[in-house]
């Protein structure tokens, strides 16, 4: 099988030629492909490091000349009046290959793929006002043109990665008869990501694609989906477009033949939101149904953890050097994060505070905190922290040698991992740390659940195989309770390190056994195994099991119903829907009030609804759950952490922005003041088992 892997950046066989973690992903799975006998082929950007290139390996210049004019027709609300409507710019490229290992690498040149060759990334200050910005559109549009020519009669799989980097490149080969597209989901940029439609319609037609981009079919939001939709900002899962944009998602999973995803909980997460603000807006919205009729080519191909921390022993580590050496005391329970700096991804505000307060409750502890930055770190709290506690906190930016990272692993007990807002995939730091033998503390973000910590890893279901603590996730920027929750895991890990220490022999060496399992022999078997069967011309079938996991009840066929009856009345009963059960058996009152309980628990009051029926008991409770008098409102729901009211702000330039107000916690539930109005309240909810859901109340 030949397999051509295409990235923007793909200089992971060289330490010096990296950006970023794709980069690395890229050439080992793509080496681990070779490994097995393939034909691997690598296209990207030589970002104007060919000389480096000569200097550190054998560089072949190909005989391929490729002149032409870019066209690029320009959203006049970003870019003004600056520049004309549509833009060509001229370019000639040329093809360069380095030979590695069993894989061929090509390395493409022109005017404007040679930019940046520093940061390889335009900035995005540059959006509007430089053309570097289109520096990525160049590099998919001479990607596509190079394939074409060069492997022209090869029969191929084009493995693509990144929807915002690779969103031409499916359209672009759909009518290709040799050709077979597989697109990868490679981060967690919002699924709505979209971007000019001229621009992309103009350049399938310049490339012949013979696609036509999907038209916007965004229909109006009611009110409370809009205050929902606005609201996301805060959460980074979705951001609103203009008219006349196309999500790059659509054009990727509509045109390819399958969707790559880095782990199970990538996938899902991608597929549903579940449990997040995003959940019910989303489902209003049209990509919603892009994802539901491309399920069926979803897989997960995986992602690893380096052959440095799966293969054999790592290196005898001297804690008492290495800690010492970082003025700590090697004797005292040892906590490690590592990460770059990225407040709103990886929880670090949340992280200082925990450590902060901990350390002035007394607890004798080391923590080792990496948080990477070619630029340092400016926030003052962290600096001030630091500084309060010398003797006890570690903090380092700059990158080192991978040795050195080994080292930390190793000499630390614990490792922290306290990301936010679902934007991890699959996390290799974490991984890693936990091939070394660190136990985690780690959100439960279902991009990370693979690594088996779970809420209560010494008594609770499945505690036999767990690896660590999972505090709830968190889509709130300086969230209180992810501090909290990270204050008392640190607590109880330093208890459990003391006072049990055979369990956390036990949960060390799950760690240990979970992360090495996470190989890239692993990952090339997985795409394989994807692979094989388009390529041999079956095509992919969605299996009942998806549909039940993301409660696609209308999806299922009548028959269904009865061939797979057990299975659907337990996800009915999972998820509180009393219409799917009833299709497969009518529900007892018993069975009635369990699905009610269900959906109260998940606070699905649209399911409480269905359910409740006429039942006083269960409608006072429903009816019950919020009082508005005197301009207050008293919300009851027992099982909530924190109740928020989101409100519509003032009206202005640029996205539609929202007010927050939370309401105070009292005896019986929340409570405070509202606008008298008589507005609809529109309230996120953030529940004890870490779900954050809405519920809007008619008001006026």
């Amino acid at each position: 099988m030949h397999i051509i892997e295409t990235y923007f950046e793909c200089g992971g066989f060289d330490h010096r030629l990296i950006q970023g973690g794709t980069s690395v992903y890229l050439w080992n799975l793509s080496k681990a492909l070779a490994d097995k006998g393939h034909r691997v082929s690598i296209v990207t950007p030589a970002h104007g490091r060919l000389e480096d290139l000569r200097r550190l390996h054998d560089v072949q210049t190909l005989d391929y000349r490729d002149e032409y004019e870019l066209p690029l027709v320009l959203d006049p609300q970003t870019w003004g009046d600056t520049f004309p409507a549509e833009v060509r710019i001229p370019l000639t490229t040329t093809a360069h290959l380095v030979r590695l290992e069993g894989v061929d690498l090509y390395f493409l040149s022109n005017q404007l793929l040679d930019e940046l060759p520093d940061r390889f990334y335009p900035p995005y200050q540059s959006k509007g006002h430089d053309l570097v910005f289109f520096k990525p559109l160049a590099y998919q549009v001479d990607s596509i043109r190079f394939v074409r020519q060069r492997f022209a009669d090869d029969r191929a799989v084009l493995h693509t990665h990144e929807p915002y980097y690779s969103y031409l490149m499916p359209a672009a080969f759909r009518h290709d008869p040799t050709k077979l597209v597989v697109g990868t989901v490679q981060s967690n940029m919002p699924i709505t990501k979209a971007v000019y439609g001229p621009k992309v319609t103009r350049l399938l037609d310049f490339l012949e694609a013979g696609v036509e981009p999907p038209a916007d079919n965004t229909a109006p939001l009611d009110e409370h989906a809009a205050v929902m939709s606005s609201y996301q900002q805060l959460t980074h899962l979705h951001y609103e477009y203009g008219p006349e944009h196309v999500r790059v998602y659509d054009l990727v999973a509509d045109n390819a033949d399958l969707i790559d995803f880095l782990a199970p909980g990538h996938r899902d997460f991608c597929t549903g939101f579940a449990d997040t603000p995003f959940e019910q807006v989303f489902a209003q919205l049209p990509v919603h149904d892009t994802v539901r009729r491309n399920a069926h080519k979803s897989f997960v191909g995986g992602c690893a953890v380096g052959d440095t921390w799966t293969t054999g022993e790592l290196p005898a580590v001297d804690r008492t050097a290495v800690l010492g050496g970082l003025g700590l005391d090697p004797a005292l329970p040892t906590f490690f994060h590592n990460a770059r700096w990225a407040v709103n991804h990886k929880g670090q505000v949340e992280l200082f505070r925990a450590v902060d307060r901990v350390l002035n409750e007394g607890l004798a502890a080391n923590f080792v905190l990496r948080c990477i930055s070619d630029a340092g770190i400016e926030d003052p709290y962290v600096h001030d922290v630091v500084e309060r506690h010398k003797g006890r906190i570690h903090l380092e930016w700059q990158r080192v040698d991978e040795r050195r990272i080994v080292e930390y692993a190793v000499s630390s007990d614990f490792c922290l991992f306290p990301s936010k807002f679902e934007m991890d995939t699959f996390l290799i730091a974490q991984g890693e740390a936990m091939a070394a033998g660190a136990v985690p503390i780690a959100t439960a973000q279902l991009g990370m659940a693979h690594f088996g910590h779970i809420a209560d890893p010494l008594t609770g279901p499945g505690a036999e195989r767990a690896t660590g603590f999972a505090v709830n996730r968190s889509f709130t920027e300086d969230d209180p309770l992810l501090a909290d929750a990270l204050a008392r895991c640190i607590h109880l890990a330093a208890a459990l390190l003391r006072e049990q220490p055979g369990e956390y022999r036990r949960l060390r060496a799950n760690a240990i056994a979970n992360a090495r399992q996470f190989t890239w022999e692993r990952v090339a078997d997985l795409h394989l195994a994807a692979f094989t069967p388009i390529w041999e011309g079956h095509r992919p079938q969605l299996d009942v099991e998806l549909v039940l996991r993301h409660g696609w009840f209308d999806l299922l066929p009548d028959e269904a119903y009865e061939s797979h009856r057990t299975a659907v009345t337990e996800a009915a009963a999972r998820l509180g829907d009393a219409a799917a059960h009833r299709r497969c058996i009518e529900p007892t009152p018993d069975t009635t009030r369990t699905l009610f309980e269900t959906a109260w628990d998940r606070a699905d009051f649209a399911r409480c609804e269905q359910t409740a029926g006429s039942d006083p008991q269960l409608r006072a409770r429903l009816d019950g759950r919020c009082t508005v008098e005197n301009g207050r409102i008293v919300y009851r729901l027992p099982h909530a952490e924190r109740v928020e009211l989101v409100r519509f702000g003032p009206a202005g330039p640029g996205r539609r922005q929202v007010t927050v107000q939370q309401l105070q916690r009292i005896e019986d539930g929340f409570t405070g003041r509202i606008p008298d109005d008589g507005q609809d309240l529109h309230l996120l909810l953030t529940l004890t088992s870490g779900r954050a859901t809405w519920d809007v109340i008619r008001h006026g």
